[in-house]
């Protein structure tokens, strides 16, 4: 009865969710899930509840931080100019459209997509005004980008979006490299599924070789041109297209020899064909990442929103993982990374997504082909993909999501790559690559975790999280125990899980190894809350205990996570309320569902973490907007959620798990069957 009067009640779906969270807390059996066949698989998808402008954890503000002098190679970003509108696309698409329309229109097309991503700091720029250019050109040359190399659409004698390389061009003081790149296919309809209707065509023939050649000459010959060798850079962006790429390519030498541009340095981009450049006499290659790769499918896998979605989703970190690992071919090679590619908003409920991208894992990309593949190819050149693909997901450019979070990792990888031996987030030696994160809701819980802590919380990195209402609270504590730590402000949202994963993608950044993560756990509705919290706090932060578990860490480098032992309980205790944003979680961070009664979490989440092992749910990006607004939930929420997948992603990540007492070398606890700091709820 209970069942029909939930399912009849008039009510949004969002409220419909909140009541039955509410009430699974208490009672699970009593609300039912929904209807059959309203999704794929075992559990219902997790609709999005961000806002599409809202930040994701690890968002970064600009910063203008020096770069390493001399940089290790020159960095050369693809470059859309479709970011202006034309009296040929009002034609065929409709009046003011430019690529902003195609971003703007995507959806979500299953759980976790990120459709649609926003432009962040500089806006939905037009390109007709200069100051666009200029801006783009000084924000790429603060963040160690050389040079753009911008798309070139020609067509027998017709160029369209060139207006922003005609202002490169006669104005000196955009003193910022740039070279050509020929998009030499036909324009047809093919976002909208009708590649075979070409909207306008090339005709190559050797006429349009040499008119080609003498249009672009203007640029070739401007000083400021990137150049290879002191040869201006041109790239044919499918050279496959030409009908005798061999002597389209000799005519343009001889044009160049005769008409004072000199000898120029000739590039076939590897986008569709990988040949030999030479074998067409060219001089060397591009590659183009993500094209020519293919990574796993993870379509399958996905829960969709999108009943007849019909495109395809890839991992990143395979592709990636590939591409930096390849070796150099025996011809002149260019090599290139990625940034992340996701074409949704071109082919809508048809796009190819390439999922778990991250501005870390780009970086680990960058410096890998900074330091092993650039000296093998005898470049100086590292082409990324792209600038500001918009409509393709692979943007170097602030977005509202993460901000500056892609060019840091630029900035990052060009000084790994320049200082020998070294990581990107070098690891600093003991004690620093130590701290203690401890989230204070409850400041008056605080003196308690800095006496058990006791000289630890002066020898080792302190930071504490807390809401800004009480942050006065916390001072007042810190200034009477006489202990310094760093305070950092957070919403009242996510409990202590949000807090901290919001500094411990900045400590991994900065070097730390390892993190001890405390809170002031009150645990109000329970009679033992405090009992539950000194018992954490003794078996994990106790001097005894703390020493042992850092010597642990030392000794193994595959150990991920400490917990306390008694704590680390089955996996399915309250499962039922868990169950749905936790599998959600194993898809958002690409690892394997769960086996609920073999799989543990810690109950009160409190452990020792080594930060590296939790990459995968660093680099989900997590906007903040998922977590719930607080509203005293038991559980349930996506905070509850994470506490429980804490310990798959660091089996998954490849590290292992041990409890405290073992690396106090104590005997390990009998088994129990049953948790006295909370019931058990199985699967419905």
């Amino acid at each position: 009865m209970l069942r029909w009067v939930f399912r009849a009640m008039p009510m949004p779906e969002a409220m419909r969710d909140r009541v039955r969270q509410r009430v699974l807390n208490a009672a699970p059996a009593l609300i039912p899930p929904p209807e059959a066949g309203q999704w794929h698989g075992d559990d219902s998808p997790q609709r999005p509840r961000r806002h599409a402008g809202g930040r994701a954890i690890d968002y970064r503000e600009r910063t203008d931080a020096p770069l390493p002098d001399p940089l290790p190679a020159r960095l050369v970003a693809f470059y859309l100019p479709q970011f202006h509108p034309i009296p040929e696309n009002d034609a065929w698409w409709g009046p003011g459209f430019t690529e902003w329309r195609n971003v703007t229109r995507a959806l979500p097309q299953f759980e976790g997509h990120v459709q649609p991503r926003l432009p962040g700091d500089l806006g939905f720029y037009d390109l007709r005004l200069p100051d666009t250019l200029r801006a783009q050109t000084e924000l790429a040359r603060a963040y160690g980008i050389s040079a753009f190399c911008s798309y070139f659409y020609w067509f027998g004698g017709k160029t369209l979006l060139d207006t922003p390389l005609r202002q490169w061009l006669g104005d000196t003081s955009i003193d910022f490299p740039i070279c050509l790149c020929w998009a030499n296919e036909n324009w047809s309809r093919r976002w909208d599924g009708r590649e075979q209707d070409i909207l306008i065509g090339q005709s190559h023939s050797p006429e349009d070789d040499l008119a080609f050649i003498a249009h672009i000459a203007a640029y070739l010959r401007d000083p400021r041109y990137l150049r290879v060798d002191g040869r201006p850079v041109l790239l044919v962006y499918r050279t496959g297209l030409l009908p005798d790429p061999r002597a389209t390519a000799e005519r343009w030498r001889g044009w160049c020899r005769e008409n004072g541009v000199g000898e120029i340095h000739l590039a076939c981009v590897h986008s569709f064909e990988r040949d030999d450049p030479r074998s067409i006499g060219f001089d060397a290659a591009v590659e183009f990442p993500p094209n020519l790769s293919s990574p796993a499918s993870l379509t399958a896998e996905q829960r969709l929103l999108n009943p007849g979605y019909e495109g395809e989703v890839l991992d990143w970190r395979e592709l990636a993982g590939n591409w930096a690992q390849r070796g150099v071919p025996a011809y002149p090679m260019h090599p290139a990374v990625n940034c992340g590619w996701d074409n949704e908003p071109r082919r809508p409920g048809r796009g190819r997504t390439y999922l778990h991208a991250s501005p870390r894992g780009y970086r680990d990309w960058l410096e890998a082909t900074l330091r092993n593949r650039l000296p093998r190819s005898g470049s100086d050149l590292v082409f990324i993909n792209a600038w500001n693909e918009w409509a393709e997901g692979a943007v170097l450019e602030p977005d509202l999501r993460l901000g500056h979070a892609w060019l840091d990792a630029t900035r990052e990888a060009l000084f790994a790559g320049a200082t020998p031996c070294r990581t990107v987030a070098a690891r600093r030696p003991p004690p620093d690559n130590v701290a203690i994160v401890v989230h204070a809701w409850y400041p008056d819980v605080l003196p308690e975790i800095l006496g058990i802590l006791g000289d630890a919380a002066h020898e080792y990195r302190l930071v504490i999280t807390v809401p800004a209402e009480r942050r006065l609270a916390v001072e007042t504590v810190l200034l009477q125990q006489d202990t310094h730590a760093e305070i950092v402000e957070v919403e009242n949202r996510g409990r202590d899980i949000l807090p901290f994963l919001q500094v411990a993608g900045r400590l991994l950044d900065e070097g730390v190894d390892v993190v001890l993560k405390l809170h002031t756990k009150r645990s109000t509705h329970r009679e033992d809350g405090d009992t539950w919290r000194h018992e954490l706090l003794q078996r994990l932060a106790a001097p005894d205990r703390f020493r042992a578990v850092l010597a642990a860490f030392a000794e193994d480098p595959a150990l991920g996570v400490v917990g306390p032992e008694g704590h680390m309980q089955p996996l399915h205790y309250h499962w039922s309320a868990n169950e749905r944003r936790c599998h959600y979680l194993c898809r958002r961070t690409g690892i394997s569902v769960p086996a609920t009664d073999a799989d543990q979490f810690i109950a009160g989440s409190m452990a020792w973490f080594r930060l590296a092992s939790l990459r995968p749910l660093l680099d989900a990006h997590l906007q903040v907007d998922e977590f719930e607004d607080e509203e005293g939930q038991l559980d349930g929420t996506l905070a509850h959620a994470i506490e429980r997948v804490f310990l798959l992603i660091t089996k998954d990540a490849g590290f292992r798990v041990m409890a405290a007492a073992e690396c106090a070398g104590l005997p390990p606890q009998p088994e129990s069957t049953g948790y006295r700091f909370a019931g058990r709820t199985r699967s419905r």
